[in-house]
């Protein structure tokens, strides 16, 4: 046995991924306190909740600029670091930009864990980085009690083409890439309450990068668009209508859920972070009334390294799910629609059609 096998990275976390993200609640407030960004060539910044900020240097180039880290959301110290790595390169996918380098960002309990864990998760990030097509060129190391890992990612685009979540327009049809429930089944495999064996599934999941899916995207008439992670899909869904001034639509049976995750949140196995955004969402979403709290929740997970959230003009929408299809991209589906009803208002409903 390897000493990797008797590592269960989980077990020193708090709590696991993008669940361990402070709540919107709590976030969300703190950034309207800062001041006011007046940098013009600032074209993304902190003002709208997106997935990167966006620097512009000349007529023809920005740079896409993110952070993301956490604890472990699996046991394997090299599917840990992959799986970090994802979620990072994610926010700059997410800008419809194109990843350039990185730098990793590591906590580490040295008096509990063998070097070897940490070599493990920097090989698994710096295989998953070789797989975007960058380098991983240095980074910063701290002691920490818990394990924790992550990139700053340092993308590029052409200034006219950044994708943000600001510009949903009424009319838009809404596409996901992946599945839901990863938080689900992660805080499952934790508790060691995984029975369905789905772990297994989450993890290829969260290791696929959200790559072909942006450039398909980018080829269509996309207005605004970000990715799924621990804001769960409402949450991430809400920063869009909210900043774009328009409301949204959720077709419930339209959104692609993982089974093992129905199964595990009806048993009670949604992480803490689902149930926050759960609570602070229901000031902005109105469930129709033959939806049970399992379904919101699902509505709600707190995604690790999850898919991207397009608005898509409605004539182009269909063309782009098929040509997602034929990326591979398989769970990608119309989920819903934009509108222009009270801004920042989301309404899910059973079924619907966009």
């Amino acid at each position: 046995m390897s000493v990797f096998d008797k590592v269960r990275l989980t077990q020193l976390a708090k709590r696991a991924g993008c669940a361990a993200k402070q709540p919107p609640g709590y976030l969300l407030p703190l950034l309207k306190s800062l001041p006011v960004i007046t940098d013009p060539r600032v074209l993304v910044g902190s003002a709208t909740a997106d997935d990167a900020a966006v620097y512009q240097l000349s007529d023809e180039l920005a740079l896409v600029l993110t952070t993301d880290f956490f604890t472990p959301i699996v046991d394997n110290p090299y599917d840990f670091g992959a799986v970090a790595a994802a979620n990072a390169l994610s926010d700059v996918y997410a800008m419809g930009g194109k990843p350039l380098t990185a730098l990793s960002i590591v906590g580490f309990p040295d008096a509990a864990l063998p070097p070897e864990v940490l070599v493990e998760i920097l090989r698994g990030a710096t295989d998953k980085a070789a797989e975007a097509g960058i380098a991983i060129v240095g980074g910063h190391t701290i002691k920490s009690e818990e394990p924790i890992f992550g990139l700053a990612v340092v993308g590029t685009i052409h200034p006219e083409r950044v994708l943000s979540n600001d510009r949903a327009q009424p009319g838009d049809l809404l596409i996901l890439t992946k599945p839901l429930g990863l938080g689900i089944i992660t805080t499952a495999a934790k508790n060691g309450e995984d029975r369905l064996g789905a772990i297994a599934e989450a993890l290829k999941i969260m290791t696929t990068l959200n790559r072909a899916a942006a450039e398909v995207i980018c080829q269509f008439d996309t207005h605004a668009l970000t990715d799924v992670t621990g804001f769960g899909l409402l949450g991430h869904l809400r920063n869009m209508v909210a900043a774009s001034k328009v409301s949204a639509s959720i077709y419930f049976e339209r959104v692609p859920v993982l089974d093992a995750a129905r199964v595990y949140v009806k048993e009670g196995g949604a992480p803490g972070g689902t149930y926050a955004n759960h609570r602070f969402l229901a000031d902005w979403v109105s469930y129709a009334p033959d939806l049970d709290q399992d379904e919101e929740l699902l509505l709600c997970d707190a995604q690790t390294s999850g898919g991207l959230l397009a608005a898509v003009s409605a004539a182009q929408a269909e063309g782009a799910v098929k040509a997602l299809h034929e990326a591979g991209v398989a769970h990608a589906a119309v989920i819903g629609s934009i509108s222009d009803d009270p801004p920042g208002r989301i309404s899910v409903v059973r079924r619907g059609d966009p």
